[in-house]
C-alpha cells in the first residue's frame, strides 16, 4: 500500500508539472505574439509620423493633387485608428496604395523629384516600410507558432482549461493581391 501511494504521488507530481511546463510555454508564445504585434505598431507608428511630414512638404509643389493628399491623411487616420489585426491590415494596405500613388504623382514635378526633403523622407519611408514587412513576417510566423502551440494535442487541453485563444494572421487585403498591369509602349 505504501508504494502505491509513492507511485500514485509521483504520477500526480508528474501531472503537475506537465501542466505547469505547458501552460508556461503556451505563455510564453502569447508574450512573444504580444511582441512582435507591438513591434509592428512602432514601425507603424513611425510610418504614421512621417507621413504628414511627407505631405506638408509636397502640399505647395503638387496644387493639383490636393485630392490625393486629402486621401493619403484619410488613410492615415483610418489606419491610425485601426483596433484589430484584420482592420489594420486592410487600413494599412490601403494607406500603401495612396502613398504609392503619391510616390508615383510626385514623378510628374521634376522640382519637387528634387528636393532633398522629399528624397529624405521617401528614402525613410521606404526604410520603415521594409521594416514594417519584416515585422508582419516575424507576427505572422510567431501567430503560427502560438496557434500552433493551442491547437495541437496534448497542448490544446491546457490552452482550452485557461482560455488561450487563437491568434489572427496579419494578411494582405484581397484588393492589394492583384497583380498591377505593367505597359510599356511607347
Amino acid at each position: 500500500m505504501h508504494i502505491f501511494l509513492i507511485i500514485v504521488g509521483i504520477i500526480v507530481l508528474l501531472g503537475i508539472l506537465w501542466v505547469a511546463g505547458g501552460y508556461n510555454r503556451l505563455v510564453r508564445l502569447r508574450n512573444q505574439l504580444r511582441n512582435a504585434w507591438h513591434q509592428i505598431d512602432v514601425q507603424l507608428k513611425r510610418r504614421h509620423d512621417l507621413i504628414p511630414n511627407l505631405v506638408n512638404t509636397v502640399k505647395g509643389y503638387m496644387k493639383y493633387e490636393q485630392e490625393t493628399l486629402q486621401k493619403v491623411m484619410e488613410a492615415r487616420a483610418k489606419a491610425i485608428s485601426a483596433k484589430s489585426v484584420a482592420e489594420s491590415a486592410k487600413a494599412e494596405g490601403e494607406l500603401s496604395g495612396f502613398l504609392s500613388k503619391l510616390f508615383a504623382l510626385v514623378e510628374n514635378y521634376p522640382d519637387l523629384k528634387a528636393n532633398e526633403n522629399v528624397l529624405k523622407l521617401q528614402e525613410e519611408l521606404t526604410t520603415t516600410e521594409n521594416q514594417i514587412s519584416f515585422a508582419r513576417q516575424f507576427y505572422n510566423d510567431t501567430t503560427m507558432r502560438y496557434n500552433n502551440g493551442i491547437q495541437m494535442f496534448p497542448s490544446n487541453i491546457i490552452a482550452g482549461t485557461f482560455g488561450f485563444k487563437r491568434a489572427e494572421f496579419f494578411s494582405t487585403p484581397e484588393e492589394e493581391k492583384t497583380v498591377p498591369e505593367v505597359n510599356l509602349d511607347i
